[in-house]
């Protein structure tokens, strides 16, 4: 079972949380603030961390700066009220891994949990294997049957993401924030260029192939 720490100030937010968290089988673990949650990080396991962050004490900001600056790499979804371009902008400059606004949808943030999850265990093993094609994160190499290949980190990082969640759909927009760290200077079209090249250098793979699912973006879909 995963161990889940919800970090928010709000009691009546902490317990709908919790709720929700438990009925979809994860173990939460409750904290009023920053402060609170190192406390609960240095005595107990945690997986994930959904952090607000207009929070007493210490703010979601202030308390994702103290993790990434401790080394932690703990994965961490901000669910807050702050919903401007700037807010998002710092969160994920600081080190956030993915970011909500409120009022949340429940089903959406237990589908980003879920998809943090895998990822960060992706991530772990620094590895990812599809049919006979092997991604390997620290060299940014693919390898296949027809021979290893050194992608640019750019592409590497298109050709993982999309592979680690074969048949979930992602939008431009989902994917430049990630990959490019929203990057105002790099518009969506970019995300085009780069899947055109994954394509070109993939075409005959027996493993996968890259969708365009029309208005919506991109999709990797697995080969039986």
């Amino acid at each position: 079972m995963f161990h889940i720490l919800v970090v928010e100030d709000n009691a009546n937010t902490r317990k709908l949380m919790e709720a929700v968290l438990t009925q979809h089988g994860y173990q939460p673990i409750l904290a009023a603030d920053g402060v609170e949650a190192l406390e609960v990080l240095d005595r107990k396991h945690v997986d994930l961390i959904v952090l607000d962050i207009m929070m007493p004490r210490m703010d979601g900001y202030e308390f994702t700066r103290t993790l990434r600056e401790s080394g932690c790499d703990l994965p961490i979804l901000m669910v807050t009220a702050k919903e401007k371009p700037a807010d998002k902008h710092k969160g994920f400059m600081i080190g956030t891994d993915d970011y909500m606004v409120k009022p949340v949808d429940e089903e959406e943030m237990i589908l980003r949990i879920a998809a943090l999850l895998r990822r960060s265990r992706i991530v772990n093993e620094h590895r990812l294997t599809v049919g006979n094609t092997v991604l390997d994160y620290d060299a940014l190499s693919v390898k296949n049957s027809a021979g290893e290949r050194t992608l640019p980190k750019k592409e590497f990082m298109l050709l993982f993401k999309l592979l680690s969640y074969p048949g979930k759909i992602f939008t431009r927009r989902q994917l430049m924030d990630e990959i490019w760290d929203m990057d105002s200077d790099t518009d969506e079209r970019t995300v085009d260029v780069h899947i055109n090249r994954l394509r070109d250098h993939f075409r005959g793979s027996d493993d996968f192939e890259i969708v365009t699912v029309r208005g919506l973006g991109y999709k990797a879909v697995k080969k039986d």
